[in-house]
Order: C-alpha cells, then structure tokens, then sequence
C-alpha cells in the first residue's frame, strides 16, 4: 500500500553549499538517513517528509522570501545546544509567539530552519 497521498505535501528539496556538511549536521542533531544519488545529490529520510539537498551555490532564508521549515521539539534548549554543538548558527534566539517559543538556525551550507515547542510551564 502506498503512503503517498494524493494531492498532498511529499517530498521537499534544499540547495546545498557543502553537501558533506549539511549531511553530517543533520545525521548528527536529527539522526537523518541519507541515499546519495551521484556527487551532487542526496536524499534524506527520517525527518517526517523525505526530501534531498542539490549542490547549489545558493541557500535558502527568509530574507530572500523562501519558505521556512519548522521542526518541533518538546526540550526546546537541548536542541538548541545539540545545533550549536553541530556547526549550526542562532540567527534568532529564542523568542515567545502565541502558542509557543522558537528560535531560528542555519544550517552548514546556509538554510535557514527554525524549532518551535509549546510555552514553558
């Protein structure tokens, strides 16, 4: 039975500047798996939506008007660190909005991404 849906969200793609790092930083914070498919090319799964990353000298922000994937944690700080840990830069510290906190990263090869949980208790 297939798992795809029809006429829904299924695969997404992001540029990559250094595909190599992008990998290691995401199997590192998020424990992604990659297939690679040729030197300029890899797809990922384990994120709840597969997707790759192209090599690509550009990236994606929000300043440049792109989409912002946001992943959820509920230990908003520990994520943080592991990011940190892994290479990957605070552009936006963590910050209140109705429902929750966030705080925004960059990636390795310069995507940005951003982390929600619920309010603190």
């Amino acid at each position: 039975m297939s798992t795809t849906s029809h006429e829904k969200f299924n695969y997404i793609e992001y540029p990559a500047r250094d595909l190599r790092a992008t990998k290691d930083f995401f199997t590192q914070v998020f424990n992604w798996q990659f297939t690679d498919y040729g030197p300029e090319y890899s797809a990922f799964s384990g994120a709840g939506l597969d997707g790759g990353f192209y090599a690509s000298d550009q990236c994606a922000s929000t300043q440049n008007g792109s989409a912002l994937m946001v992943f959820y944690s509920s230990a908003l700080e520990q994520t943080q660190q592991k990011i940190e840990n892994a290479g990957g830069v605070i552009c936006k510290p963590i910050f209140s909005f109705p429902g929750g906190r966030r705080f925004h990263f960059i990636e390795p090869s310069g995507n940005e991404f951003a982390v929600w949980s619920e309010p603190e208790q």
